[in-house]
């Protein structure tokens, strides 16, 4: 199979990753990178990162409704397969699942994965939906697929870790990859989500990174943790933000609060402006 090839059931998938892993008797394994579509660079990173790892690259777009409620953006959330398609094809991808909702739902679904520890608080926090969504697909994905490598951004940082967390918790024998966060040229984070600015909005969008830069800076120089904090949250709306989510200092490796840095923290961030929802991280 070199071609790229597009499948759309289960079934199919794993006849697939199967004759993938047939054709060199499974020396190279398979990588997956789990998408929502709409792709960019971001998640072309992603495709190269697993690229470094094997030539057989299973790429999933699903735009889960499950992890969206029912005032977010599931129906307006941008959705572009054929050119999808030709970019994956570009990047040497080499298998699409592009599963509809009934295939991954069926009528009768009746199964939730729910993970606690790193999914307490920050997003949960204002979207107490969204993890459960996101387990139960990326669970399904996972078990559908049974990659040897799953690829994901740092952009999620929370999603990473409790995506790990589930992992190691199922015991499933894959290893998750991590790749740092793309960005465009004024350190706006990637996301399908900035096609929603305007003009006037990606300008203050861009200001987003540099804010977290200014905090760790900050706490670099000794201000307190929440002094740092609330100093970001006050400087995000100054630049023009219309709400602030969370600035919030988090430990690394399982995101408990922490009051120093004298061990690997990441700096989070979730602001609003106009009808869009950025998120942002960095390691402090």
């Amino acid at each position: 199979m070199t071609a790229l090839t597009l499948v759309t059931t289960v079934t199919e998938l794993r006849r697939a990753i199967e004759r993938l892993r047939n054709q060199d008797g499974r020396k190279d394994g398979v990588a997956l990178v789990p998408t929502m579509g709409a792709l960019h660079d971001g998640h072309l990173s992603l495709v190269a990162a697993a690229r470094e790892r094997t030539p057989h690259v299973v790429v999933s777009i699903f735009v889960n409704p499950t992890q969206f409620a029912p005032h977010e953006d599931f129906h307006s959330y941008p959705r572009d397969l054929e050119a999808d398609r030709e970019k994956l094809a570009a990047a040497k991808a080499t298998l699409i699942f592009a599963p509809g909702p009934k295939e991954m739902y069926p009528e009768g679904f009746a199964t939730t994965v729910s993970v606690k520890g790193p999914a307490a608080g920050l997003e949960s926090d204002f979207r107490p939906h969204f993890f459960d969504g996101v387990a139960t697909i990326v669970a399904k994905l996972l078990t559908s697929a049974m990659p040897d490598w799953a690829i994901f951004g740092e952009k999620d940082y929370q999603q990473l870790l409790v995506v790990k967390r589930l992992v190691r918790d199922l015991h499933l024998p894959i290893e998750i990859i991590a790749v740092p966060i793309a960005r465009e040229a004024d350190g706006l984070a990637m996301s399908s989500r900035n096609a929603y600015l305007s003009p006037a909005e990606r300008k203050v969008a861009g200001k987003l990174n540099l804010v977290l830069k200014d905090v760790i800076t900050r706490l670099r120089h000794g201000t307190a943790v929440a002094q740092a904090q609330s100093d970001g949250i006050a400087a995000l709306k100054e630049a023009g933000f219309d709400s602030v989510d969370y600035v919030a200092l988090r430990d690394a490796e399982n995101l408990a609060p922490v009051n120093n840095t004298d061990r690997p923290t990441r700096l989070l961030a979730a602001a609003r402006i106009g009808k869009t929802r950025l998120i942002d991280n960095m390691a402090v």
